[in-house]
């Protein structure tokens, strides 16, 4: 036995994964599937009949949740996928600063400052419009794999 001690770094977070496994077969249609290491909801699936050497491949087509690009991927069916863990979470709009970041109300009590505004112009509009003329918004906020981005919003009446 050594009297030395032993120091480790750890570069990990809290341990709540990104990500996690599900069989190919089992992802459907409006399902969310890791492709290239980007979170994607599932437009098309097709399956291909197992060949000579056995495995029936899955067909994935997807839309990044957040940049909106088509990916494709090609998996056997028996193999596992990475699924992201996808969060919504509604925030009620407090104002938008001049830099394009929105200030947003949380459940708590309390605001949360680092969203940018949405890069969707017809949702950009929507948001800017119903602020200026002072309806209360409610943004609805998408969250996977460290990534967060306004995606929807509400409008719940006048101030």
């Amino acid at each position: 036995m050594s009297d030395e001690e032993h120091h480790f770094e750890s570069k990990a977070d809290a341990g709540a994964s990104k990500t996690y496994p599900q069989q190919a077969g089992t992802i459907r249609k409006n399902g969310y599937i890791v492709i290239k290491g980007r979170p994607c909801k599932v437009v098309e699936v097709s399956t291909s009949k197992t060949g000579k050497h056995g495995h029936a491949k899955c067909h994935f087509v997807a839309i990044d949740i957040f940049n909106g690009k088509k990916l494709e991927d090609i998996v056997p069916s028996s193999h596992n996928c990475d699924v992201p863990h996808v969060n919504r979470t509604d925030y009620q709009l407090i104002d938008i600063s001049e830099d394009g970041f929105v200030s947003l109300l949380t459940e708590t009590g309390g605001t949360k400052d680092d969203l940018r505004l949405p890069t969707d112009e017809a949702l950009l509009v929507q948001i800017k419009d119903g602020f200026a003329e002072g309806k209360d918004l409610v943004v609805s906020v998408m969250s996977s794999m460290g990534e967060e981005q306004i995606c929807a919003l509400k409008d719940i009446g006048p101030k």
